[in-house]
């Protein structure tokens, strides 16, 4: 027999398509949750902006420990954003709630991430060396362009596998925290959800990339307030797709 009460199937990470005009309302739906409490936001993109510019001064190591906890602290946003959206009271020691919760998987999910973007990496940094030491050793005009295209090709290569692997990690924290799903579950659930949504995602990039523009237009000051707006948008993207299925 079964336990009373019955528990509660666990969440299988169902998505649904959504409109294309739904990337506005996640927008303004993160600019809601930013007003509603803007100096706790500036606060945590602050710490943010130092704690990565501070890793990205360290080669190598820097950039795969900033993988490893963009999991841990996108998840700290996300509850940040579920507080305000509760009417809760905010606090900006919320960007380390990913530290105290489901920290395993969100750990899990962090060196996922990092090995998937170090395997990207590497490809295109094989791809430009190999294309780079042909090009010198024939030393003519045929050899340089065969440079400058090996570059290009690293480009466009590290740009088409990365996409995927963004795409696996947008909602995972997300998964992990709110539905404790299990990392890999996690990234499935969230590649699924982006490709089935990959109209309403390019409105979404098209329109954040404008937003990128001017907000680094006053000395970059604008991603102060722009970075919890998309945080926001995230978690109003999670609860349009998932919790609306």
């Amino acid at each position: 027999m079964q336990p009373f009460p019955i528990p509660a199937p666990l969440f299988n990470g169902a998505s649904r398509r959504v409109e294309a005009a739904n990337a506005l309302n996640w927008l303004r739906q993160g600019w809601a949750i930013f007003i509603a409490n803007p100096g706790a936001w500036v606060a945590m993109m602050i710490i943010l902006i130092v704690i990565y510019l501070g890793l990205a001064m360290v080669p190598v190591i820097g950039q795969l420990a900033a993988h490893l906890l963009t999991p841990l602290l996108g998840a700290g946003m996300l509850l940040a954003c579920q507080k305000v959206a509760s009417e809760q009271a905010l606090q900006v020691t919320e960007l380390f709630a990913g530290f105290q919760r489901n920290t395993g998987a969100l750990v899990m999910l962090g060196v996922l991430y990092m090995i998937g973007m170090l395997a990207v990496f590497l490809l295109a940094f094989l791809l430009v060396g190999g294309g780079m030491a042909g090009g010198l050793m024939m030393q003519d005009p045929v050899g340089a362009g065969m440079a400058v295209g090996a570059v290009l090709l690293a480009g466009l290569v590290g740009l088409s596998l990365s996409v995927p692997i963004l795409m696996a990690i947008w909602f995972a924290p997300a998964l992990v925290v709110f539905n404790s799903m299990q990392p890999i579950d996690a990234l499935k659930a969230s590649f699924n959800a982006c490709l089935k949504n990959v109209v309403v995602f390019l409105v979404y990039g098209l329109i954040t990339m404008v937003l990128c523009f001017f907000a680094a237009l006053p000395v970059g000051l604008g991603f102060l307030v722009l970075g919890p707006v998309l945080a926001g948008s995230v978690y109003a993207s999670y609860r349009d797709i998932f919790l609306a299925a």
